[in-house]
């Protein structure tokens, strides 16, 4: 289990900067999701690691070993492509040992290593098939064995379940990090999927215009996002302008925060709003729309801000949502769960 270590990566395209000073620590068999919209850089970034991109600084590291100026083909790193890249007029099990045909290894042992990984992935009846006969789960699950034949010190993979349907994508996804940890390979996953970073994840590196904003495992991005970004991506946010003056918030409800006075940004998560009928202390505001949702009922409520906040709130059995237009207050639960940040702009 050999750790990963990006140094300073950088890399431009003619006047666009694609990437700029990006750093990631990936620890021996770990996972670590690249997380971002479209654009970010995250699929330059897995493919500088792999060696087909070749940044304008900075440095890949495998093992403690720097890899920036290997060949793909030396970096011991093995890649699953978004569109599997299987051959079709090759069987499974051929397809499989390609990389150890290529590098003359001799028949025996490929023949063992491809029966071991295709065990891994539970495809051992498999091997005299060929990709046109397969599903896109199976198809998807020979696209790993072939990388994972290799033996690998870091897998690579590139949005490798764009292409399946949303419930074999969750069992897939449950199936890759059960598969991960059992072997205990370094792992780096690209998507742009939050729900499936926060499956997969020990970390989630959440890009934004070639940086990384934030490094953290999911549920602390999640609780502790270090900018409006990282808060509007993961999950959904009220992101609000708000004043600081001794130690607080100037908000119906303050909030403590070490933040010296001045312009801010608080981060309410909508779980940690409660709507209040009535008047009490707190936003008062209006419902402009409800969704009831089974278990929980989301709202929006105006409070007078350029954006309705939201809200999300157990159901108690048998009951609806409130009606539009009922005059309501919304409530912190926690003023602990109210994230302060510098800065006085709302919007990212």
């Amino acid at each position: 289990m050999s750790d990963l270590e990006i140094d300073r990566l950088s890399k431009r395209y003619g006047k666009l900067q694609v990437l700029t000073d990006c750093n990631l620590m990936a620890e021996g068999g770990s996972v670590v999701t690249l997380l971002g919209p479209s654009g970010c850089g995250k699929t330059t970034l897995l493919r500088s690691i792999a060696g087909f991109v070749e940044p304008d600084a900075g440095r890949v590291m495998v093992g403690g070993r720097d890899i920036s100026m290997l060949p793909p083909n030396r970096r011991d790193v093995a890649y699953v492509f978004q569109n599997y890249a299987l051959f079709p007029h090759l069987t499974v099990a051929q397809n499989v040992a390609y990389g150890l045909t290529v590098r003359r290894r001799p028949r025996a042992e490929i023949a063992r290593r491809v029966d071991e990984a295709l065990g891994l992935v539970a495809l051992s009846d498999f091997g005299g098939r060929y990709p046109k006969q397969m599903s896109g789960g199976q198809q998807q699950r020979v696209a790993i064995a072939r990388a994972l034949v290799l033996e690998p010190q870091v897998l690579l993979l590139d949005e490798p379940f764009n292409a399946l349907d949303a419930q074999l994508r969750l069992t897939m996804q449950v199936e890759l990090r059960k598969l991960i940890d059992r072997i205990g390979i370094t792992s780096i996953f690209v998507t742009h999927d939050q729900a499936e970073a926060m499956i997969l994840s020990d970390k989630v590196a959440v890009m934004h215009g070639g940086r990384i904003e934030q490094l953290a495992p999911p549920l602390a991005i999640y609780d502790q996002p270090s900018t409006p970004f990282v808060a509007d991506f993961i999950g959904r946010a009220n992101i609000m302008p708000v004043q600081v003056r001794a130690g607080h918030t100037q908000t119906p409800q303050p909030v403590p925060t070490p933040r010296p006075d001045g312009p801010a940004v608080m981060i309410v998560r909508p779980e940690n709003f409660e709507v209040v009928p009535g008047t009490a202390t707190g936003w008062p505001g209006r419902i402009g729309f409800a969704t009831a949702l089974g278990a929980t009922i989301e709202y929006e409520v105006d409070c007078g801000m350029p954006d309705a906040l939201r809200v999300s709130m157990a159901r108690a059995p048998g009951a609806g949502p409130l009606a539009q237009g009922t005059d309501v207050t919304l409530r912190l639960r926690s003023t602990d769960g109210a994230i302060v940040l510098a800065g006085g702009a709302a919007h990212v």
